[in-house]
């Protein structure tokens, strides 16, 4: 009994850690990513034309290269609704007569009717609403052929009880990017938008996995 009770405390304590460091593994995909090569230095002619830029003037650079910067402006709200019913019926009937004679005649009838009756109702609602906004600046990782950049970034936000995460990821074209490299999110392909959170608070709100497991085998 004495070994029990520590060992349900390690236990315990490490259930409690378990989703801080799950999301401290996931945060390891969106470190980003240093360019190797060497960045030469701009030389600095005063024209107000850069040609490496994709704006006029030389301060309106633009991300194109592995390891810049994009802010990415979450603007998300979604909302979403479903209903559904069924209805059923059935009824059989049959109807026969059975030949009785002798002794039987006064034990058996001659007429038998035999009958089923089914039916079944169902119906079935669901809503379901999420909105998130906000800024997320994101490296680029990948510049594609055609010039459109995937990027990858998040944000974590410690509070008083527990580690709040956003993770953004997705591919940008380089004329949607607007002034100071902001992007609105509806512009990306193949976006992925996390907002999670992990900790004392976030795991207060879970249900446990004990209580997951009763609920999968429980017959009610």
């Amino acid at each position: 009994m004495r070994l029990i009770t520590p060992l349900l405390l390690i236990f315990c304590s490490g259930l409690m850690a378990c989703s801080s460091y799950t999301e401290d593994l996931a945060s390891e995909a969106f470190e980003p990513i240093i360019p190797d090569e060497e960045v030469s230095q701009a030389v600095v002619d005063g024209a107000i034309y850069d040609s490496s830029s994709q704006g006029l003037f030389a301060t309106e650079r633009k991300a194109s290269n592995v390891g810049d910067i994009v802010t990415v402006s979450l603007s998300e709200s979604f909302q979403a609704s479903k209903s559904q019913s069924t209805a059923s019926g059935k009824d059989d009937s049959l109807e026969f007569t059975l030949p009785t004679t002798g002794a039987l005649s006064g034990v058996l009838a001659s007429d038998v009717n035999l009958g089923t009756k089914q039916s079944f109702a169902g119906t079935g609602t669901a809503s379901q609403s999420n909105a998130i906004t906000g800024l997320v600046s994101a490296s680029v990782v990948r510049v594609y052929a055609n010039g459109n950049l995937e990027i990858l970034g998040q944000k974590k936000l410690t509070l008083n009880n527990g580690d709040e995460y956003v993770r953004v990821k997705g591919i940008v074209r380089p004329q949607d990017i607007g002034n100071g490299n902001i992007v609105n999110s509806n512009r990306l392909a193949n976006a992925e938008i996390t907002y999670i959170g992990a900790g004392e608070l976030a795991d207060t709100s879970r249900r446990g996995w004990l209580s997951k497991l009763f609920g999968v085998v429980s017959p009610i």
